[in-house]
């Protein structure tokens, strides 16, 4: 498992990080298994969200499931970075600084741990005051609470105005990204194409706004296509050349057709870490396969093209 240096923090953690969003499907040594199967395949990056297994509302369910699983002692603690994400309510979006408060400390009594490695802003609240953000991350850090902050699913300005008055770096924005869904990437590819639809920027320049601020870009939903939403691999009847280019690599590396579609997201110069939703030991190891695999230039653009990319 490669490792990228994770914003500004100074940490150097796994390229994989393991989404805990589907576990409440599954029991307690099952969770424990699944986890033990990430740690070998080197993964030390646990990613949650106070809303994760309660049907949209923070109740911390997915982050209560994990702790009481492992039970973990401080020792087995400080070998994890563990991550949650807050913001989501029912029916709105909250980041208001006595919801931010809250849900961090039912985030750490459901984790059952002192500190959050990081905290992220869930998906982005219209009516967002800076400075109540401000006044929470400022409490919650000082408080020792949380070590570090980012956000999810921001755009550029949105991050600039969190940071006119945020005075911890923001250092991770979480946002979905997979071969069939990379805007980010190929709107850019398509730039003076006044009339192909992939060269409007819905993104904002979001990627490389990132690159040049130093902010890790963790891509989720990496192996689901942006159109029919489920999971391209395998997908012939919507995505037949694209899987012949993932079988064809994956013989080339020898390694599985999702190994190779990770691949393609770390091949990215901007080093992004990938949130992995499965609860599958083997699909874990076949995406772990992935963080080593440095795809050549025109690999890349093979498998760009063939997941629906235009080149001029």
């Amino acid at each position: 498992m490669k490792h990228v240096n994770l914003g500004t923090t100074g940490l150097t953690v796994s390229q994989h990080i393991l989404g805990l969003m589907h576990i409440p499907e599954l029991s307690a040594s099952e969770i424990r298994t699944l986890v033990g199967d990430a740690q070998a395949e080197g993964i030390t990056f646990f990613d949650h969200a106070d809303i994760y297994g309660s049907g949209g509302s923070p109740e911390h369910v997915c982050e209560s499931l994990f702790a009481d699983a492992l039970n973990y002692t401080s020792a087995a603690r400080e070998q994890m970075v563990l991550q949650t994400k807050c913001g989501i309510r029912p029916g709105y979006f909250d980041f208001s600084a006595e919801h931010i408060v809250d849900s961090v400390n039912g985030s750490l009594a459901a984790l059952k741990t002192d500190y959050l490695d990081l905290l992220l802003l869930h998906r982005p609240d219209a009516l967002v005051e800076p400075d109540e953000v401000a006044a929470a991350f400022e409490q919650l850090h000082s408080e020792g609470k949380v070590r570090h902050f980012g956000v999810s699913n921001h755009t550029p300005g949105q991050i600039e105005l969190l940071k006119k008055s945020v005075r911890q770096p923001l250092v991770v924005n979480q946002l979905q990204l997979s071969i069939t869904h990379a805007p980010s990437i190929t709107s850019g590819l398509a730039m003076n194409m006044a009339h192909a639809e992939q060269s409007v920027d819905r993104h904002n320049g979001v990627l490389d706004y990132c690159r040049l601020n130093d902010i890790t870009v963790q891509a989720w939903s990496p192996f689901q296509s942006g159109a029919t939403g489920s999971v391209f691999i395998g997908d012939r009847e919507n995505y037949a050349e694209l899987n012949d280019v993932l079988d064809d690599l994956a013989a080339t590396y020898s390694v599985t057709p999702t190994a190779i579609a990770a691949a393609w997201i770390t091949r990215h110069p901007a080093r992004i870490q990938l949130v992995l939703g499965t609860t599958k030991g083997s699909r874990l190891r076949e995406a772990a396969a992935g963080s080593e695999i440095e795809l050549t230039r025109p690999e890349w653009y093979r498998l760009a093209v063939a997941g629906g990319a235009l080149l001029p």
